[in-house]
């Protein structure tokens, strides 16, 4: 086991729902939550991006596993740290708000806006636009130093976009964390499915179609 890349993605992930979950819970508009989530994805990627790639998000590292990037064993490390700093992220922002009263920034969709199958396809597309920019970016190492503002900015407006229907959550880590501490886990499989669903096909696109050949 990696220390340094393990440490990386539970700060990493911490962050992610502290900072993001919080901006959320806390009354932030869209244009605020976006920024804090895409800013987060910037500024760690360049704090920890030479430790794991700074991917803080399980349907990310499902996706470079599938693209032939990183090993099963890493796989597993990096997804326990993942939702141990969702979790432990969202913890913490309970306490500093007093409870979950606030909701915690827990992302979830009004079914009387938005069907199952719809939020599914949305956490699904989104996903695909994130993990696309990511295979794109700092995988094939094309955008060089430019990746991390790349993939956070890509980040921010999925949100600026779904943000109003499922909370584009696109990360069942950023789900699971604030969902635990809420106590409804009824729509988490959609928030899971959706974005792994969405990194597959970013990443047998990137590994079958866009990446180039060695």
């Amino acid at each position: 086991m990696n220390l340094r890349a393990s440490i990386s993605e539970l700060i990493g992930t911490f962050a992610l729902i502290f900072i993001g979950a919080g901006a959320a819970a806390i009354g932030g508009d869209l244009i605020v939550v976006a920024l804090a989530h895409g800013l987060v994805i910037i500024g760690l990627a360049y704090a920890y991006g030479h430790h794991s790639g700074t991917q803080i998000n399980p349907a990310v590292t499902f996706g470079l596993l599938i693209a032939g990037e990183i090993k099963i064993a890493t796989a597993i490390n990096y997804w326990i740290m993942q939702f141990a700093g969702g979790i432990l992220g969202a913890a913490a922002l309970s306490f500093v708000l007093g409870g979950s009263a606030s909701g915690l920034g827990a992302t979830q969709f009004d079914q009387t806006t938005i069907t199952v199958y719809q939020a599914l396809a949305l956490e699904t597309i989104l996903t695909f636009f994130l993990v696309n920019t990511i295979m794109n970016t700092a995988v094939s190492g094309k955008a060089g130093n430019l990746a991390g503002l790349a993939i956070g900015s890509t980040l921010t407006f999925c949100i600026l976009m779904g943000g109003p229907l499922t909370g584009a959550s696109l990360n069942p880590a950023r789900t699971l964390g604030p969902a635990l501490l809420t106590g409804d886990l009824s729509q988490l499989w959609v928030y899971i499915i959706g974005p792994l669903t969405g990194s597959a096909i970013a990443s047998l696109l990137y590994r079958n179609a866009l990446q180039d050949e060695s």
